[in-house]
């Protein structure tokens, strides 16, 4: 059963004295993030950007005659998952049967777990989420020989008769998950598809990591993956190793070099197929890792315009000790770190003046739990210094890492008033 989030003083940047409101209360609220009505730090969605990239991904899909099926790991929050069905996504891809769980008590009806499953709690929460939901949709992927022999125990041990819907995963070499070599991944799909316990689905893969921002290593790192998904797929038609499926699922996608992908999910293998892609981040972008990704994906396909960086994270400058360095109050508990540093985009002064973009030199370069240490040029005139009480944000690298440090963000118009927000469930 869904319950409307409420949101309230426990919440991270929420007023400390303030009642508990609904969602539907919060633009009410009048809320305007320049002049100091929320506590600093606080991670911002913006509003006209985050529509800009729902529309842009899902004509992207459209343009090319495939599903998408993002991955709500990304952000874990079921007002945008609830967005991006809108958007007209197939459904939601998720990490885990937890996350997957959460997603299906919030209305999500087809959902993708891109990765292994085989812990007998995880197999006995999946088959107890479709006897509560007889009309869910599911698929998890499967890797190995010793992954089915797991499976077939524990069904055996529970004198369950059900057949789990299944996708075969190739892997890359010194990648992640996923079988290597295509014998292996040949026998792995009679195996899947004699099993009393599993269904094979189709084939997926996943080329995110093999991203370069080479348009010539990347077109070849995913035309060698995907020629061996376009084999694999073909044989087991041949074969007969998906049965009587109605169609093929063929799913891969990161959010970097999707695009590549996209090319190659709709094979003719003289049955329906449905190309699923996962991407994640394409939601809210970001203003560093996946922007250079995506003036690649912007060179390739020859579009002025892509995605929108639509996640800031705003903190107050708390202490000026000594020339040449600020420090903000947003940490490693705020803001994500695990690829690139936090890039200061604005400021506005302590009473509340239009934002405007920080001097070149401003740079931030160490986090600790709760401050960021912004450097910048002393010997630059002393307007350009920051200044104690005004507010800076900044854009993030990697929004899987921003959102999880949040149990809410406001969505803000581009004047910073709060128009709406969303919670999380990490």
């Amino acid at each position: 059963m869904r319950h409307p989030p409420v949101f309230g003083p426990h919440l991270k940047g929420f007023p400390t004295g303030g009642a508990q409101l609904t969602r539907e209360q919060i633009p009410q609220q009048g809320w305007q993030l320049l002049r100091g009505d929320l506590a600093l730090p606080l991670a911002v969605i913006k509003q006209p950007a985050l529509q800009h990239n729902l529309r842009w991904m899902r004509d992207f899909c459209a343009q090319r005659g495939i599903d998408l099926a993002p991955h709500g790991k990304t952000t874990m929050s079921p007002e945008l998952w609830a967005m991006q069905l809108e958007a007209g996504a197939w459904g939601i891809s998720f990490a885990t049967v937890f996350q997957a769980a959460v997603g299906v008590r919030h209305g999500v009806a087809r959902i993708v777990i891109a990765n292994q499953v085989l812990q007998p709690a995880e197999l006995d929460a999946l088959v107890a989420l479709h006897i509560e939901w007889p009309a869910l949709r599911s698929l998890f992927l499967v890797d190995s020989m010793a992954q089915v022999d797991l499976i077939e125990a524990w069904a055996l041990q529970r004198g369950w008769v059900g057949r789990f819907d299944v996708l075969l995963e190739l892997g890359m070499a010194g990648q992640r998950t996923g079988v290597r070599e295509p014998g292996a991944a040949r026998e792995l799909a009679r195996r899947i598809a004699a099993s009393p316990a599993l269904r094979l689905c189709g084939v997926e893969c996943y080329e995110g990591l093999v991203a370069r921002c080479d348009h010539a290593k990347d077109r070849a790192a995913v035309s060698e993956l995907m020629d061996r998904v376009d084999l694999l797929a073909r044989e087991g038609v041949a074969q007969g190793w998906f049965g009587q499926a109605d169609e093929i699922v063929i799913s891969a996608g990161g959010s970097a070099i999707f695009d590549l992908v996209a090319e190659r999910m709709t094979p003719d293998l003289g049955v329906p197929v449905r190309g699923i892609l996962r991407s994640g981040c394409y939601l809210t972008h970001d203003h560093l890792r996946y922007q250079r990704y995506l003036c690649c994906v912007g060179e390739r396909l020859n579009l002025r315009e892509t995605l929108k960086p639509a996640l800031e994270v705003l903190a107050c400058v708390q202490s000026c000790p000594e020339p040449g360095l600020a420090l903000l109050g947003m940490g490693r508990r705020d803001v994500s770190h695990d690829l690139d540093m936090p890039l200061p985009l604005w400021r506005s002064d302590a009473k509340g003046g239009a934002p405007r973009a920080v001097p070149a030199h401003w740079h931030i370069d160490a986090l600790n739990d709760q401050h960021a240490y912004l450097r910048f040029e002393p010997v630059a005139p002393q307007s350009e210094w920051p200044q104690l009480g005004e507010t800076v944000a900044s854009g993030i690298s990697h929004p899987c890492t921003t959102f999880d440090k949040w149990r809410w963000l406001p969505v803000v118009d581009d004047g910073y008033r709060v128009v709406d927000a969303v919670t999380t469930w990490f």
